[in-house]
């Protein structure tokens, strides 16, 4: 897997690229926020590792820029942060950990590991394969439109908690709230799944 890893951070970021590298990774390294963008244009990752406060800007604002262009990338934040507002803020543009420093680089590897040998997802009839990334329902495949899909995955992959209907909108092909919402309305009947609105917040399937 490739990975794109934004720090600032020098010695930091030498010793994550060694570390990674040696464990069959390929890292690429921004050292701000202008150089990361670029990297994004070129290639293709299976992982954004990111800094939130860089000389130039700051991280979740990159998410942001690169959610709203549908880049849809897997990403772990790097804080020194302890303020909930911006961890918050980074789960609702779909980042899927983050890990405060100080840190022993392990736990980063420990924590993809983690994260990318996950087994299939299993909610109520449905099962979901992270991996292979296919749906099944009464162990049928079930083939949701793109859109459908990409809602469909995030709310999953975040459930138990909301997404914001800003993160939700990288998924359509045009922002509007009546095409999300009638999205949202085709997944529950396809799925038989219970996608609760809390209005003026975001979407949320609910844990089980």
């Amino acid at each position: 897997m490739k990975i794109l890893l934004l720090e600032d951070d020098p010695i930091l970021s030498e010793t994550l690229q060694h570390l990674l590298s040696k464990e069959g990774y390929s890292v690429d390294i921004a050292e701000d926020i202008r150089m990361a963008e670029s990297l994004t244009f070129k290639n293709d990752y299976g992982l954004y590792l990111l800094d939130i406060n860089l000389p130039d800007g700051n991280g979740l604002d990159l998410l942001s820029s690169l959610r709203f262009a549908e880049d849809e990338t897997p990403t772990i934040f790097i804080t020194a942060l302890t303020d909930m507002d911006s961890i918050a803020k980074g789960f609702d543009l779909g980042a899927m950990d983050y890990i405060k420093k100080p840190f022993h680089p392990k736990e980063l590897l420990i924590r993809i590991h983690a994260k990318f040998q996950q087994h299939t997802i299993t909610y109520g009839d449905i099962e979901y394969d992270p991996s292979s990334r296919i749906v099944r329902m009464h162990g049928e495949i079930i083939d949701l439109p793109n859109v459908q899909f990409k809602l469909f995955e995030k709310l999953l992959l975040n459930r138990g908690n909301i997404v914001t209907k800003e993160s939700l909108y990288a998924c359509l092909d045009h922002e509007s709230d009546t095409a999300l919402r009638v999205a949202i309305t085709k997944i529950k009947q396809r799925l038989d799944i219970d996608i609760k609105n809390i209005r003026g917040r975001g979407y949320l399937i609910e844990k089980l």
